[in-house]
């Protein structure tokens, strides 16, 4: 070994002992007869001292080391006399005999330290340096305790971990397949999978019984902070089961992992439905970390001739304790952000509850104090709330009320990243109708089981079936979606219809499982979380990419090894490509 402790372990204890550490070298103070130098691992950093009225030829030596050049010292431990309680190396410094330099290093673009100078940009492209800082470090060391506590929670319910196929058939439910030309098989193309979804009912039904996998999953689809072309999903499927063996079984994972990674005990999760969630919270991913639910305005507003609200589709409302006090200012531009074409209201109405119990709106002159008290007692609100309305097309209005909810939680401090409130959302809609292909379409996937009670409505009212499925959220974030899949082949036949698919479409796509079937499916079911989200959540981000060793930017590049790229004509031949020049 070329190192007898790390930089992140020495203490009190050890002064007197002869030492060697190993690292890179993170900054440097010469004082003229004194420099102090920070040696940095992956465990920390401790301090050298080189002292020239005690070894000045040595002193001299050390005085051109230079940012990141990669060091071994040896040394003796000794308490340092200024002390450092924010470090866990604080109270100790290492004055050193002799050291090697194992590399030269050239100065880096940014500063290697916890707040760095370094744009995201050139963070990106030099992301080993990157991940040489504690922040980002901590993310992907973070990243590694998740997986080990997930690995064996599962491991302790006798989950087996089996690795599935990277490439494979491309099908056309779902976002958009990365496609992998094959080279033996000329003219064809694999896909990269979007989910081991069919691997692992085929699992299944091969009686393994309960699987998992931490795996590696690709879509092509535009991204966001919280989406990666490449993503991981911690993949689960049980058999022999109902929906409420998933929910107790995959809360229980939850649970532990936030007891082993955050040390934070939860309680159940709650369970609402679909239509409560969009009901209440105008999304299906609600944040429950607060109140301020969406409250239906239409009964109390109607008939005043105010046509904004007389037109309109929907008149929603919430209450925001103690916002009375906002002022026109505020107010004005709480407007102006409701009108921004990513939340799409056409204005927003507001009615101060005032401490002096005096009810005050923007629409005073459709509206007198006995008509307000009305939307007072609707919103339950009480003196110093402020009441906010949008009205419109009753889906854009929901959708917009939900924005203005989540800005409004985040204004008033109501979303606490070290608060945490996982819940259940389930009884999805099945399927959902597209103007644009003028068809049905899974609202998770074509093997997605109807609730046995709503069967009969596949052919009658398709619109209305609910779906066996679930989504757990925490804090705004879907970190989970799972369902109880079909294992009947008549039924998941049906279904295809539905969606569209003839059935010499259907035995092309999906004919493999269809096969399966025929030899015995047990009921199952499973769910798959998101591996970076959860990783994201537990860290307090917003974005994925800090808990990805090597992720890609907003255009799905990656600008560290300049890919993609373009292939050789060589290749492209043995492909049996043509790539035309536009």
């Amino acid at each position: 070994m070329l190192r007898t402790h790390t930089c992140g372990e020495l203490t009190i204890q050890n002064v007197g002992q002869s030492v060697t550490l190993s690292g890179w070298l993170q900054r440097s103070r010469d004082l003229g007869e004194v420099i102090f130098m920070d040696l940095r691992d992956r465990y920390g950093i401790t301090q050298l001292v080189f002292n020239a009225q005690v070894n000045a030829e040595l002193c001299e030596k050390a005085r051109p080391l230079g940012r990141e050049f990669v060091l071994q010292i040896k040394g003796k431990v000794a308490e340092r006399s200024s002390k450092n309680p924010k470090m866990p190396t604080g109270d100790i410094e290492i004055i050193v005999d002799e050291f090697t330099v194992w590399n030269v290093a050239q100065t880096p673009p940014f500063t290697i330290e916890e707040n760095t100078d370094g744009g995201d940009d050139i963070r990106m492209k030099y992301r080993y340096l990157d991940i040489r800082r504690s922040p980002v470090k901590e993310a992907l060391l973070l990243r590694a305790r998740v997986a080990s506590a997930a690995r064996s929670y599962l491991d302790e319910q006798n989950f087996v971990e089996v690795e599935t196929p990277v490439l494979i058939k491309s099908t056309p439910e779902g976002a958009r397949d990365f496609v992998v030309p094959s080279r033996m098989n000329g003219g064809e193309f694999y896909a990269l999978p979007q989910s081991p979804q069919t691997f692992k009912q085929l699992l299944m039904v091969a009686g393994m019984d309960r699987y998992y996998q931490i795996v590696k999953c690709f879509r092509d689809e535009d991204l966001r902070a919280d989406r990666q072309p490449e993503f991981t999903q911690i993949d689960c499927e049980m058999s022999f089961i109902e929906q409420e063996d998933i929910l107790n079984t995959f809360e229980g994972m939850i649970r532990h992992l936030f007891k082993k990674v955050k040390n934070v005990t939860l309680e159940s999760l709650p369970r609402i439905t679909f239509a409560e969630a969009m009901r209440d919270y105008g999304n299906d991913k609600p944040d429950i970390r607060f109140d301020m639910k969406i409250v239906d305005m239409a009964d109390v507003v109607g008939g005043k001739n105010f046509k904004v609200f007389d037109d309109a589709g929907a008149v929603l409302a919430i209450c925001v304790k103690g916002a009375a006090s906002y002022t026109r200012k505020q107010l004005d531009e709480l407007t102006e952000w409701v009108k921004r074409p990513q939340i799409g209201a056409t204005g927003l109405v507001y009615m101060r509850y005032n401490d002096d119990n005096t009810l005050k709106s923007s629409v005073d002159k459709f509206y007198p104090e006995e008509d307000l008290k009305k939307w007072a007692e609707k919103c339950k609100a009480s003196a110093g709330d402020l009441i906010l309305v949008l009205a419109g097309d009753a889906s854009k209005t929901r959708k917009a009320m939900s924005e203005l909810r989540l800005e409004m939680g985040s204004r008033m401090g109501l979303r606490d990243k070290d608060t945490f409130c996982p819940l259940w959302v389930l009884d999805f809609p099945l399927l959902e109708w597209s103007e644009e292909t003028n068809r049905w379409h899974a609202m998770h996937h074509p093997f997605t089981s109807p609730k046995p009670e709503d069967i009969s409505l596949l052919e009658t009212d398709p619109g209305k079936v609910r779906a066996n499925a679930y989504d757990m959220v925490i804090n705004g974030v879907e970190v989970g979606g799972g369902s109880i899949r079909i294992f009947n082949k008549e039924l998941q036949a049906k279904m295809f219809g539905i969606l569209g698919f003839t059935k010499e479409d259907a035995q092309a796509q999906f004919g493999f499982l269809m096969n399966a079937f025929e030899f015995g499916a047990p009921p199952h079911g499973g769910i798959a979380f998101g591996f970076d989200r959860l990783c994201s959540l537990f860290g307090g981000a917003d974005s994925i990419r800090d808990y990805i060793a090597f992720p890609k930017n907003n255009s799905g590049r990656d600008v560290m090894i300049d890919s993609p790229a373009p292939i050789s004509a060589e290749q492209l031949k043995e492909l049996q490509i043509e790539v035309k020049k536009v």
